[in-house]
């Protein structure tokens, strides 16, 4: 059963292989040395169903996260206060934000994007992204983009 918010962080030598491939594609992908994913799993010697299966479990940690944006996509319930627990989520731990937007919910449930500035007196990022996930009315969390 996986445990949503539990975060871990492991040298490069104890991760197994296909998931340091599928790091490896995000950065061409990213980088616009591959245009597709076919090209990039073929480039790095993965199949595309391992890229899909892992995409969204493994990012590469930097210790250089201070002052950096991260663009978060968060799928939430179209109810009062919801939005305004996020936002005072990420106020706690004293991260800038930078951008909003919400899409028009369906069927009760609202697209939100979020971009904040990490600056030097934020906490943890992994916190934020646990305590993010254990709002009530939070449906999922993902970090789209670290800059």
């Amino acid at each position: 059963m996986e445990e949503a918010g539990k975060y871990y962080v492991l040298k490069q030598k104890a991760v197994p292989e296909v998931l340091l491939k599928v790091v490896e594609a995000k950065h061409l992908l990213a980088s616009g040395k591959a245009d597709t994913v076919a090209q990039a799993t073929e480039k790095v010697g993965i199949s595309r169903s391992s890229y899909y299966k892992y995409q969204d479990v493994i990012f590469p940690f930097h210790d250089d996260s201070k002052g950096k944006t991260v663009t978060f996509s968060i799928q939430l319930d179209d109810m009062p206060g919801v939005l305004a627990e996020v936002l005072q989520t990420v106020a706690l731990f004293q991260a800038n934000i930078l951008t909003i937007h919400q899409s028009i919910p369906v069927n009760g449930i609202a697209a939100l994007t979020l971009s904040i500035e990490v600056l030097p007196g934020t906490g943890n990022l992994s916190d934020m992204v646990g305590k993010l996930e254990d709002l009530d009315g939070i449906h999922h969390v993902k970090i789209l983009a670290r800059g």
